[in-house]
């Protein structure tokens, strides 16, 4: 492998795409409907039974993206391919909703996740802008889905979990489910250019980076009781939960870094762009490991870190997110951050064997185990992020463009 790539350039970016969608293609495509969810770091599959929202609507998002940025036909198909068995296994005609996990092609847990349901947005909203077939219809019923049950208009966010057949709200919220609808709805207003998307993008985005923060100093906290009042106890205990982690997210704050200078881009707005440059820096700040590298997971309260896992998600988002706020204010200490984020990711994440990112490697950048991508993973956000970059370098940005 190369010690130094040129990571802001369209051809490294594409490179690596193709890299990382090689792990996948060939192996994870169930002639029977839809994609295999667990790879071993050699590209095994190591469950073949069990079906996951997420990773189900992710594989839709990853093959449409691909088939636009490289005029594959076959991607289109393969996109096509995974909404149809979320059509026909996820969906839940008696109730309108989707079920979040399939085993054995039978309902394992039929909880109707907003999370789950944003996801399925998003994957209507990049087939349609990839042309499949279909997409439009769906990504209008899963609208009408999103906002017919989780929709709060009196809160301007959306609720988190009812169970299987709707009758009963979980009393949790939580600022995810948010920031993943929001992205659903910013990618449907780039799909249809139908503005009522993008204004309610702007509304979630309002009510969690700005009056839900007020709470933390400014910060994201995650959690929150029915009357969206902080929870500074939840999953006090189960630190590492895979949802819903306690502490403040990094990954999170970087995340909605992207998505404020996403709405920004579409509907310029400067005291977002200013909100997403001090999320990043808090972020950075907050949570760079200065000895080995990389961005931690998680910091509490008091500002220690409390979770000193380094998880891929984190370092795609966040590089992202750089590039994006370098392309924003030209400020060169954001290059910087994105060549450290690669750099740091290119040495310890990237699998230069195999394909795609590790997942989760410890403090000191060593891997648990060599289970690569269980369910949820899907490179989604490694191989976003660099599709994020490239679009930001052929709308213009100061550096490389090849």
């Amino acid at each position: 492998m190369s010690d130094s790539p040129q990571f802001l350039s369209i051809d490294f970016l594409e490179d690596h795409v193709r890299h990382t969608m090689a792990f996948y293609d060939g192996r994870c495509v169930d002639p029977d409907g839809g994609f295999f969810h667990f790879f071993m770091d050699d590209g095994s599959v190591y469950d073949r039974r069990t079906r996951h929202l997420v990773s189900s609507t992710r594989f839709v998002i990853n093959y449409a993206k691909a088939a636009r940025q490289f005029g594959r036909a076959d991607y289109a198909a393969l996109a096509r391919h995974g909404l149809d068995y979320i059509e026909r296994v996820h969906f839940q005609p008696a109730t309108g909703g989707y079920a979040w996990l399939i085993h054995d092609g039978e309902v394992a847990d039929a909880t109707n996740h907003c999370y789950g349901v944003s996801f399925v947005m998003l994957a209507y909203a990049e087939a349609l802008k990839a042309g499949v077939p279909g997409a439009a219809e769906g990504l209008a019923s899963a609208h009408a889905l999103l906002c017919s049950r989780f929709w709060r208009e009196a809160d301007g966010l959306l609720v988190d979990e009812y169970d299987a057949d709707f009758g009963q709200l979980s009393p949790y919220r939580g600022q995810n489910a948010n920031m993943h609808g929001c992205e659903a709805l910013i990618c449907a207003y780039e799909a249809s250019g139908e503005a009522h998307y993008l204004e309610r993008a702007r509304t979630i985005a309002e009510s969690v980076t700005g009056r839900l923060a007020v709470q933390a100093g400014g910060l994201i906290w995650e959690h929150y009781d029915p009357s969206w009042q902080a929870d500074w106890n939840y999953n006090l205990d189960d630190p590492k939960h895979l949802f819903r982690p306690w502490g403040f997210q990094p990954g999170h704050h970087t995340e909605w870094s992207k998505l404020l200078l996403t709405l920004h881009r579409h509907a310029p707005d400067a005291a977002l762009a200013e909100r997403a440059r001090w999320l990043f820096d808090q972020a950075m700040d907050k949570a760079w490991d200065h000895e080995n590298g990389g961005l931690f997971y998680g910091f509490s309260p008091d500002g220690a870190v409390c979770d000193s896992d380094k998880y891929f998600w984190v370092q795609a988002e966040s590089l992202a997110a750089a590039a994006l706020l370098h392309q924003h204010c030209g400020a060169p200490a954001y290059r910087d951050a994105y060549e450290h984020l690669w750099q740091y990711s290119w040495r310890h994440m990237v699998d230069h064997t195999h394909g795609a990112w590790y997942r989760i490697l410890d403090a000191r950048n060593q891997k648990y185990s060599a289970e690569k991508s269980p369910a949820g993973k899907t490179d989604y956000h490694t191989m976003g992020a660099c599709f994020e970059v490239i679009d930001m370098l052929r709308r213009g940005q100061p550096g490389s463009a090849r």
